[in-house]
């Protein structure tokens, strides 16, 4: 057994099948600025996730910064607490006030009654994200946006291959951000993109990733460097061959954890909606300390104490962040929702390569703290 379980684990193909790709970098003698396998990365993820448009970038908080710019929002943007840091980030990078509502505590999202309650004159935007790749109610939000005259930019970082009702989910709203950072379900080590409906804005955005560069003597806005390199791309190219069977075994993965753990007193399932082709990217769990007989922070050091590296995943939320904590939005009153998921959500390892053994482990630590 290893010294660790991680809570995830970035897909590795064998080594041996990564070496044709940097030899042929070192022969190409290109390694950035829209080199062959950007090129040919760009095109392969737009056909496997059924998009129009895809612009890499060298990380997926930098995508986040850059689709507000290309969009260019200004003024507040209504956002959720319960996300990771860079979500709200990006918005203080575009000089934005982020205004934050509460989440529908069943799948985790910006609740839509509570976004039309918080939009003002000075509202420009809504930045939902898809919480461990649950897609938002997107129609709900939509409507929203179209009365309100507004954008929507989803942060889909969790939400690589979703479907929903057969069409991805990455086509909803004016852009989508995915991340390829090492923790996720398709990694470039590093990375990100931004999926884009048109030619247009994917120009701009190409231009603003690129410090804005037209050519070489024409700079047509105040970009940034975004640009993913040629071996992130090779990377890339080689986890899509992989993919579906990294998939596969996720889906079999989580579904042993149903089973295991369904029933078990004081402990809620994340619940995955009908008609939604999932990527299976996370297993949170809520722990309700009155009904297991354990806190959640109890759990956690249970786990840690074995090297299993389960994390409470979001906790703290983003409005308990010095740079957060004194909005009006932030208030912990406006945030129930958000507040109570936040202090009893614990994702359990989930990831392709571990073993079924390992898993009963994590299993059997859980059952053990609530005496089952």
């Amino acid at each position: 057994m290893p010294k660790m379980i991680p809570v995830t684990s970035p897909l590795l193909p064998p080594l041996e099948e990564f070496i044709p790709y940097l030899e042929e970098i070192w022969r190409s003698k290109r390694l950035t600025n829209g080199g062959p396998f950007h090129e040919q990365l760009e095109s392969a993820l737009a056909e496997y996730l059924g998009v129009e448009h895809i612009c890499l970038f060298s990380n997926g908080t930098l995508a986040l910064v850059t689709a507000l710019q290309a969009l260019r929002i200004t003024g507040e943007v209504i956002t959720t607490p319960y996300s990771f840091v860079a979500t709200a980030h990006s918005l203080l990078w575009n000089n934005v006030k982020p205004v934050f509502v509460d989440i529908d505590p069943l799948t985790n999202n910006l609740d839509p009654r509570r976004v039309e309650e918080a939009i003002t004159p000075a509202t420009t935007a809504i930045l939902p994200v898809h919480c461990y790749g649950i897609p938002c109610d997107v129609e709900a939000i939509q409507k929203i946006a179209d009365t309100y005259g507004l954008k929507v930019i989803y942060d889909a970082a969790h939400a690589f291959g979703v479907r929903q009702n057969g069409t991805s989910i990455l086509k909803q709203g004016d852009l989508s951000i995915l991340s390829f950072h090492a923790t996720k379900v398709f990694n470039t080590f590093e990375g990100g993109a931004i999926v884009c409906p048109d030619k247009k804005i994917k120009q701009r955005i190409d231009y603003l990733k690129n410090f804005g560069f037209a050519d070489e003597v024409t700079i047509m806005a105040p970009g940034i460097n975004g640009k993913m390199n040629e071996i992130q791309a090779a990377f890339g190219m080689l986890q899509l061959k992989h993919i579906d069977s990294a998939l596969a075994q996720r889906k079999r993965i989580f579904e042993r954890y149903q089973r295991a753990l369904t029933g078990v007193n004081g402990i809620q399932l994340l619940h995955v909606p009908d008609h939604v082709d999932w990527n299976y990217a996370y297993f949170p769990i809520l722990v309700d300390e009155s009904r297991f007989g354990a806190s959640r922070d109890e759990l956690y050091d249970r786990y840690r104490a074995r090297d299993i590296m389960v994390r409470r995943y979001f906790y703290p939320l983003i409005t308990e962040f010095p740079m957060y904590r004194s909005l009006p939005s932030g208030d912990a009153s406006r945030l129930p929702h958000a507040h109570s998921i936040s202090s009893q959500v614990l994702c359990l390892p989930i990831f392709p390569d571990l073993s079924f053994e390992n898993q009963d482990e994590v299993v059997d630590i859980l059952l053990s703290a609530s005496g089952g």
